[in-house]
């Protein structure tokens, strides 16, 4: 059972996207808005925030592409 349940960069993204839902609710609940409103503010931020982070956070090296090609490839410098 070394399987971990969530990857780390999934349990990260989700801790960031919690993070900015509960700081937007609480900033709405100071702000004098009502309690619900600041569940709804944070539920919002927290939905809002989620593909925020997926996407700004790189994926696993294991399922990245390489972004430059080898110097071998087309046009690549082959002198040394």
């Amino acid at each position: 059972m070394d399987r971990s349940l969530v990857s780390v960069r999934a349990a990260l993204v989700l801790l960031l996207a919690a993070l900015a839902g509960v700081g937007a609710g609480l900033l709405s609940v100071l702000a004098g808005n009502g309690t619900a409103a600041g569940v709804l503010t944070g539920l919002t931020a927290a939905g809002g925030a989620l593909p925020v982070f997926n996407q700004a956070i790189a994926p696993d090296a294991g399922h990245r592409r390489p972004a430059v090609r080898e110097a071998g490839a087309k046009g690549g410098n082959t002198h040394g």
